[in-house]
């Protein structure tokens, strides 16, 4: 594995950077990280999903419900931009990697589809920083951060005429996959800042999934320095 999709929105611009800068200072490996774009994806012809906007919060055509960011649905293009071959990881842009993303493939099962963290929890609060409703459902934040096996024969039916079509519960739970495909990670590979205790030691990777240091307001949740240590020297 050496490419890294990063969900990219356009008013996340410094986490997207920070975050590609976060893997690369610590990869043991070269690393490709590529952003998934959504007005890339249409103009290529890969990416078509209605929304409309209703007091200033975008919500899914198909799913009737909010969505908060433009990479929702476009982190399921993965096996076909990767030619359906071989591994890739996608995360969400409000990640932080403390630990070397090889780290990750270590020891993976071929025969697993999908690898993520497998989290099991509600939600504390109703609403993200940038004031956007927090959905709750099954599944929450597994597709977060996936390791995806793009050759994998249950992979090949994630086409983009599904990615732009099918239901957010079909998509983000990996319905189309038996529960015995899906790989877990440890926890530390997505640690949810704001829904977990702080651990002793830092985790591998931190996820500001309620709004991160970028926001005026997150200045003093949980490893807001190390963020903002990773801003200053990606810009030093």
């Amino acid at each position: 594995m050496n490419t890294v999709y990063i969900g990219y929105d356009p008013k996340e611009e410094t986490a997207y950077q920070v975050l590609k800068f976060s893997l690369e200072r610590i990869s043991s490996k070269n690393i490709r990280v590529v952003p998934i774009r959504k007005n890339i994806v249409e103009l290529m012809g890969l990416y078509r999903r209605e929304s409309e906007m209703i007091d200033g919060q975008p919500y899914d055509v198909i799913d009737g419900r909010p969505f908060s960011t433009e990479f929702s649905f476009t982190r399921f293009l993965v096996p076909a931009l990767m030619n359906f071959k071989g591994w890739a990881l996608f995360c969400d842009c409000d990640f932080i990697f403390l630990s070397d993303v090889a780290d990750l493939i270590k020891n993976v099962d071929e025969s697993k589809a999908v690898y993520c963290v497998q989290h099991d929890y509600t939600p504390k609060e109703k609403h993200k920083m940038d004031g956007k409703i927090q959905t709750i459902y099954p599944r929450k934040n597994w597709s977060s951060c996936v390791l995806w096996n793009c050759g994998h024969p249950a992979n090949a039916l994630i086409t983009p005429k599904i990615a732009s079509n099918e239901t957010g519960a079909f998509l983000h739970r990996f319905q189309w996959l038996p529960d015995n495909l899906i790989g877990e990670f440890p926890i530390e590979w997505n640690w949810l800042e704001g829904e977990y205790d702080k651990p002793d030691t830092p985790p591998a990777v931190i996820h500001y999934t309620n709004g991160g240091p970028w926001f005026k307001e997150c200045q003093h949740v949980d490893y807001a320095q190390e963020w903002l240590d990773a801003l200053a020297e990606a810009n030093g």
